[in-house]
């Protein structure tokens, strides 16, 4: 309970490191409340994809109602690294789980793509986690050439479950082209997202330009199994996970492509 209460606490800090705005989208799903965090000179910009019902509780004023998912209460942490962030609310307040793989939700990612490039202008990185990166690789399987720079999943969902029986599988893997990195916490007792599963993951992703898989370990204990405050949700290994995946956008040359813009 006191691991929760801090994490909460964050998410409520306010938001005067960052220029931040929250913007409203009409999408084929409802309208859709996105929150707009922006460094001074952004190296690219993170669309970030929660997980579970993808309701994180988003007010007019940026502040979170959920903030315990891993993006959420990370996201100032990407800003101190040079990245803006982009996090969006469930459309028209729905339960996502079972509709991230399909056409309406591909259109909802391809919009927050456009909306970041629009008004940051940076490379755009696809950033899934737990069911999020459904939605995730379904973005990228129907991005338009050369709107997305990359893709990070991490704690993917590879395992139908109780409440949602689609995985990442269902969302066309083979279609994506943009290099992906896959982050796995051998940790990790999620039962839709086995860490042993992101090999068979980055098979199914054969047209990506390249596919890194990274593995994690850690995270504290207490949380139930995908919960966001354990080793599912990173929770207590944060800057080391962060670590890694800046050390991989690094490697994907975007300062060139900005300069060449």
């Amino acid at each position: 309970m006191r691991a929760l209460l801090a994490a909460l606490a964050l998410a409520w800090l306010p938001l005067a490191a960052a220029r931040a705005r929250v913007v409203r989208l009409d999408t084929a799903l409802g309208p859709e409340r996105v929150l707009v965090l922006r460094p001074a000179h952004p190296r690219a910009t993170l669309v970030m994809l929660p997980g579970g019902t993808g309701r994180v509780g988003l007010t007019r004023t940026g502040r979170f109602r959920h903030g315990a998912n891993f993006l959420v209460r990370t996201r100032r942490d990407w800003v101190r690294r040079g990245f803006a962030v982009v996090i969006p609310d469930a459309p028209g307040g729905r339960d996502l789980r079972g509709h991230r793989h399909g056409p309406g939700f591909a259109a909802v990612v391809g919009g927050l793509v456009r909306l970041a490039r629009r008004r940051i202008g940076a490379p755009v990185i696809l950033f899934g986690t737990s069911q999020g990166t459904i939605g995730a690789v379904n973005g990228a399987a129907h991005a338009a050439a050369g709107s997305i720079a990359g893709v990070v999943l991490t704690e993917t969902v590879s395992v139908p479950g109780r409440l949602s029986r689609m995985t990442v599988f269902d969302a066309d893997p083979a279609a994506v082209r943009a290099p992906v990195l896959i982050v796995a916490n051998r940790d990790d007792r999620c039962p839709v997202a086995p860490p042993g599963q992101a090999p068979a993951v980055a098979r199914a992703l054969g047209g990506a330009s390249s596919v890194t898989v990274r593995m994690v370990a850690g995270g504290a204990a207490g949380d139930r199994p995908c919960g966001s405050l354990g080793p599912h949700g990173y929770f207590g290994i944060e800057g080391r996970v962060e670590a890694a995946i800046a050390g991989w956008i690094g490697t994907l040359g975007l300062e060139k492509e900005k300069g060449g813009a």
